[in-house]
């Protein structure tokens, strides 16, 4: 029997700089959100705007390189798997997903010190209602 596929595909900008952390062993890990938009009609023939929040970690050297060179608002294309989580607190069953990258290209331009930084990305807050999803 074939095994499964689990593979993600996302463009974007991070909401934050990445944290940058080590672990006991030495381990560099590296944490940030992105945001990922999309545009579309509503049945009203409004144009609506819906952004995702996706939290991606990365490993070992890659997460060093992130940590370095990424900080709020860079484009990145991230390639890697959905892992999930579940707990329980207070009697209540708790759901977390991440994205965890093995690829990550920097699509934005290069900022260097003779040129001014570019202002930093703000995605929209929020959202369209589930209702004026045209699916």
């Amino acid at each position: 029997m074939a095994s499964g596929v689990n593979r993600v595909i996302l463009v974007g900008h991070l909401g934050a700089d990445p944290e940058l952390r080590y672990t006991a062993s030495g381990k560099a890990v590296a944490r940030f959100n992105l945001a990922t938009s999309e545009s579309f009609t509503d049945q009203q023939g409004n144009r609506q705007d819906r952004t995702e929040w996706h939290r991606i970690v990365v490993w070992d050297k890659l997460a060093e390189i992130c940590g370095q060179y990424l900080s709020k608002g860079s484009l990145v294309y991230i390639e890697g798997r959905i892992r999930s989580d579940t707990w329980e607190k207070d009697g209540v069953k708790r759901y977390s997903y991440e994205i965890v990258a093995s690829n990550m290209r920097m699509l934005g331009p290069r900022r260097s010190a003779e040129r001014e930084p570019e202002p930093p990305f703000e995605p929209p807050v929020g959202g369209a209602p589930e209702d004026d999803i045209p699916f």
